[in-house]
Order: structure tokens, then sequence, then C-alpha cells
């Protein structure tokens, strides 16, 4: 049985037709870059998550730093961040010349604290960045309070998680990157809503923030030749945003397709005392970016696990090794192994089995039948 970690080309394959017919028009009508699907796939986005804006750009990244450009931070502003995420995050602070603060994660969701948030807090502060890890929600009420009080920016990292929504203490919902100051996202092509090659994306509310990104993403001008702010070049091509605006009509349908392959991992692997299947928040629409399981054991009995099923022909992927406070580049910080427990023995324990819009039970039986065997080997 062929197993993949993400199947896109099955996924494709089922909207062929409408993603032939919307990029030939693209290529048919030569409007290559701000063209009329661009403008189409904006303004479906931004009905879907219910903002006034949706800012399209090259990529999740460039989402992520044009965002913390909006805010006119200054150098060695400090930005709280998770250790435990993808080096993206992180980056664009140190990019910006930025301060990283690095907070710890819920050994529960793997998403930023709220009370590590708080205590990390200092007159420098300027922002905090959550990551809604694996397609479940950062628990987004008491950070959004934090953030009121101490006047701090909002900057969700939604890349892993488009399509997920959040539920407040009194019932109403958001969905997952509308809720802080800004949202960004990724379409990198394995995420929840993939193009066929790089795209991203940034939301508000702000009409002041929104109208000062697109300002940033078009080289800090408002008028052609005339620029007032230091910007970048960053846009969605046309082809991109096409095949974008197809999928997004079955967002919905992909995101249930993978909560129901989540639960039926979760049943059959409920019986395996060696491994912690993901937990899902209340307050979380979890839409399974990927499926993650804690090891018990350790590295070593992870590391063999992935081994067996690498064997089997069955991928999986360590999602992250190593704590972003660890990584060399980050050293610069004066951080230590030690610091962030919770951070540092999820490296040595997470595992992520495939997870996509196309598993079948029989996927799903085959990678579940060689977990349990390889956990019996062990």
């Amino acid at each position: 049985m062929k197993i993949h970690m993400v199947d896109v080309l099955a996924q494709h394959k089922k909207i062929q037709v409408e993603m032939d017919t919307a990029v030939r028009e693209v290529l048919t009508s030569g409007a290559f870059i701000n063209g009329p699907s661009v403008k189409q796939f904006r303004a479906n986005l931004a009905k879907f998550l219910d903002v006034p804006h949706a800012i399209s750009c090259a990529n999740g990244t460039d989402a992520l730093q044009v965002a913390l450009m909006a805010l006119d931070l200054a150098p060695g502003d400090e930005v709280i961040t998770p250790s435990f995420t993808y080096v993206a995050t992180v980056e664009v602070i140190s990019l910006l010349q930025l301060t990283p603060v690095f907070v710890e994660v819920d050994p529960l969701t793997f998403n930023l604290s709220p009370e590590h948030v708080e205590a990390a807090i200092t007159d420098r502060t300027k922002a905090i960045i959550p990551v809604h890890l694996f397609g479940q929600s950062a628990d987004m009420e008491p950070i959004m309070k934090l953030a009121e009080k101490h006047n701090l920016y909002v900057v969700e990292d939604n890349a892993q998680a488009i399509g997920s929504h959040y539920t407040f203490s009194d019932g109403h919902t958001l969905k997952t990157g509308t809720v802080g100051h800004i949202g960004c996202t990724s379409f990198y092509p394995s995420k929840n809503l993939g193009a066929c090659g790089d795209g991203g994306a940034m939301f508000s509310r702000d009409d002041s923030l929104a109208d000062k990104i697109w300002v940033i993403c078009n080289h800090g001008s408002k008028k052609k030749y005339y620029h007032d702010s230091i910007g970048v070049n960053s846009r969605l091509d046309s082809v991109q945003a096409a095949i974008l605006d197809i999928k997004l009509q079955h967002l919905d349908e992909y995101n249930n397709a993978r909560r129901w392959a989540a639960s039926h991992y979760d049943e059959i692997l409920a019986e395996c005392e060696e491994v912690i299947t993901p937990y899902r928040a209340p307050y979380s629409h979890h839409v399974f970016h990927q499926y993650t399981l804690r090891i018990k054991g350790g590295r070593q009995k992870r590391d063999a696990m992935r081994t067996f099923l690498a064997e089997k022909n069955i991928p999986s992927m360590v999602y992250y090794p190593v704590p972003l406070h660890l990584q060399g580049a980050y050293t610069g910080y004066g951080y230590s192994e030690g610091q962030l427990p919770v951070s540092e023995q999820l490296t040595e324990e997470v595992l992520s089995l495939p997870m996509h819009s196309e598993l079948t039970e029989e996927h799903i039986k085959h990678i579940t039948d060689n977990v349990k065997e390889a956990l019996a080997k062990a």
C-alpha cells in the first residue's frame, strides 16, 4: 500500500478540471501579476474568514515579516514567541533586529502558554506571536487580555490552522488568524489550503494596519514610483490565486476529512499506553495540519519507531527535532538547555503520522497496525 505523508496529487485529481480551467483563463488573459483572479481570491478569502481585509503576498514568511514591519517597532523591541515551532516565526523577528523572547508551550496543546507569556512581559515587550500549531488554536482569549492590559500587538501565525476557529468563554467564535491585530498564513503546497507553489496572506480588522500592509507589500508605495516608506516586493501571482480560489471552496471539506482521519487514528491508538494521542482543547476547532503523537520513552524509542515505519514504506516526520532557543542561529540570545523543559521534552517525543484529506480507513489501519507492531518490538 502506497502511503503519502501529504497526498496533494490525489486531492488535485478530484478538482483537476476546475483547476485546469482556472489556470487556462489566467494564461489566456496574460494578467499574471495582480490580475482578476488575485482580486477575486482575496475577496473570497476575506469573506470566508469574515474580516474586512485579506492581503495576499508571496509566502508565509513574508506575511510574518510584513506584519511586524507594519507595527513600526524599533530595533531591540521584544517579541514573545514559542520556541517549539517552525523557524520562520522567529527568523523574521531577528531579521528586523527585534529581540525574540522564547516562551514555554502548554504540554497538551503544544501552543503558547498564556501564563508563561505573562511572566515574560517586560517594558521592552511590544508584540506576541501565538502559533496555532499543527492545526489547533492557541488559547487566544487570555492572550488578548494580556495584550490589552500591556498595550501589546498580537500577530497570529496561522500557517497551520486556516479554517480553524476559536471559541470564547461567552460562546462566540472567530476564525483563527482573525482574533489578533494581524493574522498570517502560508499557502505552501502541503498546507490545509495549499497552492501549487508558494503563497501567503495577512488578515486584519484594523483599517490602518491593513493600509500599511498594502503599502509595505508594494515597495512602500501608494502611488507608482512614489515611495513614502521602506517596503518589500511580495505578491501572490495570478495562477496560484486562481488555484487557491478553487481550493478555498473545498477547505471545510478538506479540514473535515482531516478531522475524520484524526478521530480514526485516536480510536485505534487509544489502546496503546506507550503513545499520547493529540489533545483537543475545548476552545479550539482542531483542523489537524499534522497528527502528532508523543512517544513515551523519548528520542530513542521515537526514532526506533520512525525507522521501523520507514522500513514498511510508511513516512513519518519529527516536527521539530530541536527547539528554537537551542538552534545555532539563536544562541546569541542567551538561552541554554533546561530553560524551557516542556519544549525540549517535546522535541524528544513527537512523531507525526501521515495526515491529509485523502486518507482512507485502509490507510489508517495499515499505518496504525505498524505503529502497534513497532511498539511491541521496542
